[in-house]
C-alpha cells in the first residue's frame, strides 16, 4: 500500500493514524522487536467478540495454536439486548459472549490475551503484533474480527441513547419497539428507503431530515399517501432519561415527542492495523474480503462488522466460522 493512499485515508475518515493505534501513548515498534520473549502461534485473531470467538473455535477444534486479543470494547457495548440470533435471543450481549468465551477456551490450544494490538510487520515467516504492554507475538496467519467504530453527531443526549432508544436495525431490535411513536434521522434516497421498510413495524413514523430534505418530488408524495410526515428542523439536542428518548428538540426550540429513533451512522474502521499492513477496503470503508473471508493481503483473513454492513450477531459468528476454516485450509495448503 503506497505512502499517499495511507495518507489519503486517514484524511477522508478525519482519523490521526497515532491516535487510533497508539491510544496510551507513544510506543515504538523498533523496542517491540528487539523483546526476547516472543511467542510463535499458528493463528492470531485480533477481536475476542462473536466474530473472533467464533474463529477461535474453529482453529481450537482444528488443533491449531491460537491467541485471541481482546480490548474488551465491542461496538454494542451499551446495546441492551441481543435478538435475532437462534438459542440466544433476549440474552444481553455481555452474556452471549461471556459463553462463548467459556466453550472457546475449553480448546486447550487456544490462549486469551487481554489487551490492545497497536503495530503489525510482516515477517518471513508470517506476521509479528506488537501489544500496547510491548509484549510482541508471531503468527502464520492474522484474522481481523475487530468491528467498526460508529461516528456520532455532536448532539447532546445523541450517544447516551445509542443502541437503546436510538438504534440501526429493525431486525435486531424493531419487533421489541413496534408500534410506538418512531421517528427516522434520514434523508434522500437513504432516508426514503428506511421509511418503507419501517413502515412494516409501526404505522406512527416520522421523518427527520434535520435540515432542507433532498426528498424528490414523488418520494414526497408517495410518503403523504401513507400519511408520513417529514420534518425537516435541523436538530438541536435530544431530551432523554437514562438513554431513553422523551423529544427531539430543534434550533428553534420546538420539540416533538418521540419513543424510538433509527438512523444509520458514518464510521470507520476500530482497528487500522488491517490498513496498515496493505488490506484493501471497500467504498464503503469495509475490509474487502472474498467468500472465504480473505483480504487482499496473503495470509490475512477478516470477519465480522469490519467486513460486512449486516451487522448481527449472527452474521459475525457464521463469518467467523468460515475465517477460522479458511485460514486452517491455508495453513494446510501451505504446509502439505
Amino acid at each position: 500500500m503506497e505512502r499517499t493512499s495511507r495518507r489519503n485515508f486517514i484524511k477522508q475518515t478525519g482519523l490521526s493514524l497515532t491516535a487510533v493505534m497508539l491510544p496510551f501513548g507513544l510506543v515504538s515498534f523498533k523496542k517491540c522487536n528487539t523483546m526476547e520473549d516472543v511467542s510463535f502461534f499458528d493463528v492470531i485473531i485480533i477481536g475476542g467478540s462473536y466474530a473472533g470467538l467464533s474463529a477461535g473455535m474453529a482453529l481450537g477444534r482444528a488443533l491449531k495454536k491460537v491467541l485471541i486479543v481482546d480490548n474488551g470494547q465491542p461496538c454494542n457495548i451499551q446495546t441492551p439486548y441481543s435478538h435475532n440470533f437462534l438459542t440466544q435471543d433476549g440474552k444481553t450481549p455481555s452474556e452471549i459472549a461471556a459463553s462463548a468465551r467459556e466453550q472457546v477456551i475449553k480448546y486447550e490450544t487456544v490462549q486469551f490475551y487481554e489487551g490492545l494490538a497497536i503495530m503489525a510487520n510482516k515477517i518471513s515467516k508470517g506476521f509479528e503484533v506488537c501489544m500496547v504492554s510491548g509484549s510482541v507475538f508471531k503468527t502464520r496467519k492474522l484474522i481481523f474480527a475487530t468491528g467498526v467504530k460508529d461516528i456520532m453527531p455532536q448532539l447532546e443526549g445523541f450517544a447516551a441513547c445509542w443502541g437503546k432508544s436510538i438504534i440501526h436495525c429493525p431486525f435486531c431490535h424493531g419487533y421489541e419497539v413496534r408500534n410506538r411513536t418512531t421517528g427516522i434521522i434520514g434523508n434522500g434516497d437513504a432516508g426514503f428507503e428506511f421509511v418503507k421498510m419501517l413502515s412494516n413495524w409501526t404505522s406512527d413514523l416520522t421523518l427527520f431530515t434535520n435540515g432542507v430534505s433532498t426528498l424528490t418530488e414523488i418520494q414526497q408524495k408517495k410518503l403523504q399517501q401513507h400519511n408520513i410526515a417529514v420534518i425537516d428542523k435541523p436538530i438541536a439536542y435530544f431530551e432523554q432519561q437514562n438513554g431513553f428518548l422523551k423529544q427531539i428538540v430543534f434550533n428553534d426550540l420546538t420539540d416533538f415527542s418521540i419513543e424510538v429513533l433509527y438512523t444509520k451512522l458514518p464510521f470507520v474502521q476500530q482497528c487500522l492495523l488491517p490498513f496498515v499492513l496493505g488490506c484493501e477496503l471497500t467504498s464503503q470503508g469495509l475490509i474487502k474480503v472474498n467468500e472465504f473471508q480473505k483480504t487482499s493481503v496473503y495470509g490475512i483473513y477478516a470477519c465480522g462488522d469490519s467486513t460486512n454492513a449486516l451487522r448481527s450477531v449472527s452474521n459475525a459468528v457464521a463469518s467467523g466460522t468460515v475465517a477460522g476454516a479458511m485460514t486452517n485450509k491455508e495453513i494446510s495448503d501451505d504446509e502439505f
